[in-house]
């Protein structure tokens, strides 16, 4: 039987990989489905898939978020879709070479795709979100975003966008009934690595999980009502103390006079 439906999910990046899990996932929550990615073929073998095994309406919108046109086009859908309750903001590119070793134009496309385009999606589906009083957003970010001297910087800086503009938009949003949540993954099994660089089958077996495991984790830590979720972290206080830590920095990160350890120095 066909559940009551929790309104439309749009994924990002779905065609394949965590995308595609989280297409799977949320239409068995059930949640209709629009799908964005770039090829065509691969987001029709989805939604048939999806539509036969869970009665879902998925519809699919082939878009390359790195064209200005076509995310004007999937912005505006957030701006008029009022069936949209869930925005899962997963495309994006990485990068393994250090900068050195780095082609300047990649690296400003990623730019534009993990930071501009994800920002821009946000902004259009927030307006309508609040006028309902509900809604939620879900960002893939990544462990680089608190560790960028693991992979690219350019990449780690990317990521590290994604979560401190989750954290402002919880702040700015949580009376307002509006969740949202960032995801940080480590090594996926994905085929993100090929792309970024790096082969899959390079990377330390130990640190890689599997795709379908990071998403159930990563639901699990929204069910719990996680502000960030790192799926891969075994003890959840670890990232309680690293936040406190963070917190009690602010009273003093802008005051009237240099700390005394520059004053000392200067003579």
């Amino acid at each position: 039987m066909t559940q009551h439906s929790k309104g439309t999910a749009l994924i990002t990046g779905a065609s394949s990989g965590i995308g595609a899990i989280y297409a799977d996932r949320l239409a068995r929550r059930g949640y209709d489905l629009i799908l964005v990615a770039r090829n065509q073929s691969r987001l029709n073998d989805l939604a048939k898939r999806l539509t036969d095994e869970t009665g879902r309406a998925i519809e699919v919108v082939a878009a390359d978020l790195g064209n200005k046109h076509d995310l004007g086009r999937l912005e505006q859908v957030l701006q008029t879709d009022a069936s949209i309750t869930l925005l899962v903001n997963n495309a994006g590119v990485g990068a393994t070479a250090p900068l050195l070793d780095s082609d300047i134009d990649k690296m400003e496309e990623m730019i534009m795709l993990n930071v501009n385009a994800l920002t821009r999606l946000t902004y259009a589906a927030v307006p309508r979100f609040v006028a309902r009083g509900t809604g939620a957003i879900i960002n893939i970010a990544s462990i680089v975003g608190i560790a960028p001297e693991l992979l690219n910087g350019v990449y780690g800086g990317s990521k590290a966008f994604v979560l401190a503009f989750t954290q402002s938009l919880q702040k700015e949003l949580s009376e307002k009934n509006i969740r949202v949540q960032a995801v940080l993954p480590g090594a996926t099994a994905t085929d993100f690595w090929g792309t970024a660089g790096t082969p899959l089958e390079h990377v330390p077996s130990e640190i890689v999980m599997p795709a379908e495991e990071m998403v159930d984790a990563a639901l699990a830590g929204f069910d719990l009502g996680e502000q960030v979720t790192i799926p891969a972290l075994p003890n959840v206080a670890d990232w309680e103390l690293y936040e406190a830590a963070r917190q009690k920095l602010m009273p003093n990160l802008s005051l009237r006079a240099p700390a005394a350890r520059y004053l000392n120095a200067a003579g």
